[in-house]
């Protein structure tokens, strides 16, 4: 007697498994080609983004893949979230400063002068409504962004002469970074946002007369001690600074969520070793730096009051004229108030 069998629902989910190619298997995974705003070379950076491509595969088990290209190789690097947003590149690493063309509120996701610490930025931008403001203000732009890496306090700048008084800044060419700029101008310094690789021509040629940059181990592989002797600490400017990935939000939205999941993760674990390898390797360079010839300073008191009072005035103006800024501002502000309360009682003074 001949005889038929019917295969139930699981019989023939089963049957497609075990049919299942490896091809076919292959169809489901992502390519993002990502462009960096820093070399690759450069020490936290640049040599993160190099390092993200390997932690993403290893957790998505091979099912994303981030091509890492060097500035300039796909988009000038400036230009690199610009280019996400047109849909001409799959994503880019950099900082939400270098989007701030299209808003100046989207300085305050990358770094805020007087501004918190990284527990504090961190605490505000996950449970305190920074990023989700940050995605809506992206996602108006065609762009999803995921933190990916956090850095301790930036030094103050470079300079050739030793500033003794704000008349010092007056006539000063300086490449400065966010909203920081903005307060330098105050004080009288003509600021741009140079690349970081156009920076040490630009000071050895005279182009600029002074520059901040980044953390003394970054600085102190950029060189910029061998022309501009006067380092000067604390960077009032960037007390933590946050770097993103930046992915087409189309592009996102059609990843798979376990493919998503990835990249976050590889993220979160990117953020923990900004911060750790970020604090365990400043003092060396300092002492390194000092060795061949920088002048270390420390802005003493009434100075910072001089760029407190420009900040100030900053805000004051960004806030009356751009609605996104007052929004953002007025959320970091509130948080910040009440994280006071446990930071006044919590810390060591």
């Amino acid at each position: 007697m001949k005889r038929t069998f019917a295969l139930g629902p699981c019989g023939v989910l089963a049957a497609a498994l075990l049919l299942a190619s490896p091809a076919a298997a292959q169809q489901s995974k992502v390519t993002l080609n990502m462009a960096s705003t820093f070399p690759g070379s450069m020490f936290l950076l640049g040599d993160a983004a190099t390092k993200l491509p390997a932690k993403v595969a290893r957790v998505s088990g091979g099912e994303v893949e981030i091509k890492f290209f060097e500035p300039g190789a796909l988009v000038p690097a400036a230009e690199s979230v610009n280019a996400v947003s047109a849909g001409s590149v799959d994503a880019a690493w950099a900082g939400a400063g270098w989007f701030a063309g299209r808003d100046s509120a989207f300085n305050m996701f990358s770094a805020v002068p007087f501004g918190p610490g990284i527990g504090e930025y961190l605490a505000w931008m996950y449970h305190g409504g920074g990023l989700d403001m940050a995605r809506e203000m992206f996602a108006k732009q065609g762009v999803y962004n995921i933190p990916c890496s956090i850095i301790p306090p930036e030094a103050s700048g470079w300079f050739r002469k030793e500033i003794k008084s704000p008349a010092d800044f007056k006539g000063l060419k300086m490449r400065f970074f966010g909203l920081g700029a903005k307060v330098m101008e105050k004080l009288g310094v003509a600021t741009q946002q140079l690349a970081p690789g156009e920076i040490f021509q630009a000071l050895q040629l005279g182009t600029i007369d002074a520059t901040e940059f980044s953390l003394p181990a970054i600085d102190e592989k950029l060189g910029f001690y061998q022309v501009a002797k006067y380092y000067y600490f604390p960077g009032w400017h960037q007390q933590a600074t946050l770097f993103d990935v930046y992915v087409n939000l189309k592009k996102w939205d059609a990843m798979a969520d376990r493919q998503k999941a990835a990249v976050e993760m590889a993220c979160a674990d990117m953020i923990r070793e900004g911060i750790s390898l970020g604090e365990a390797t400043q003092g060396k360079a300092i002492a390194s730096m000092k060795a061949k010839g920088a002048e270390i300073r420390q802005w003493p008191p009434e100075m910072l009051a001089v760029f407190e009072k420009g900040w100030n005035e900053v805000v004051a103006e960004e806030t009356a004229k751009n609605p996104n800024f007052k929004k953002v501002y007025d959320s970091y502000s509130a948080f910040r108030a009440e994280y006071a309360a446990w930071k006044d009682v919590g810390y060591l003074k």
